[in-house]
């Protein structure tokens, strides 16, 4: 008789759990909509390495370590990069720009991204290279500006100054506030 009893319960125990298990009703708006109201991202991932190809030419590849995928948001879809991020524009010539920072935010809506925390950003064919602490992308209209300190290193000068906008190639650049000495070559 006691076998019975034991069966009954785990019986019971069962529908109990399977209730329990077919009651839930989330659906996947709901399940988004708590996770923004809780300021969560809808996803999370590890070493990201994305290349986009145009014409099966690579034009660019990025890579993090972690990415928070905050698209669910309704006025400021965004994701950020809490562990830094490098990336790598390449050209049909062999040309290629590298950026990186400790810190990214790229908002979907704008394309603009906000890269923070020693960022370094490479010309390779040209010799460029600028550091500041914050730096804003469009990549709408292909720019670089910053209002921070920089350092700008061409081939025989350091310049050093305020607030630097630039293509994102680092050419036709502009500074607010300069300082520093330039090497003048005659023709």
């Amino acid at each position: 008789m006691t076998i019975n009893v034991m069966h009954i319960l785990k019986s019971i125990a069962a529908l109990f759990m399977v209730a329990i298990l077919f009651s839930c009703k989330n659906n996947a708006k709901e399940v988004q909509d708590f996770l923004a109201d809780q300021n969560l991202p809808i996803g999370i991932t590890e070493k990201v390495h994305l290349v986009h190809t145009d014409s099966a030419r690579v034009t660019m590849k990025m890579y993090s370590l972690l990415m928070h995928d905050f698209s669910n948001r309704k006025a400021h879809p965004y994701f950020e990069f809490p562990k830094g991020i490098k990336i790598t524009t390449l050209e049909k010539n062999g040309d290629s720009v590298t950026i990186s920072g400790e810190y990214a935010l790229r908002y979907i809506k704008t394309k603009v991204s906000e890269i923070k925390d020693h960022v370094v950003i490479r010309n390779y064919a040209q010799k460029l290279k600028l550091e500041t602490s914050q730096l804003y992308w469009d990549e709408n209209t292909n720019y670089f500006f910053t209002d921070e300190e920089f350092t700008f290193y061409i081939k025989l000068d350091t310049f050093k100054g305020v607030g630097f906008e630039s293509k994102d190639d680092l050419s036709e650049w502009r500074v607010k506030r300069l300082r520093g000495n330039a090497t003048i070559e005659k023709e």
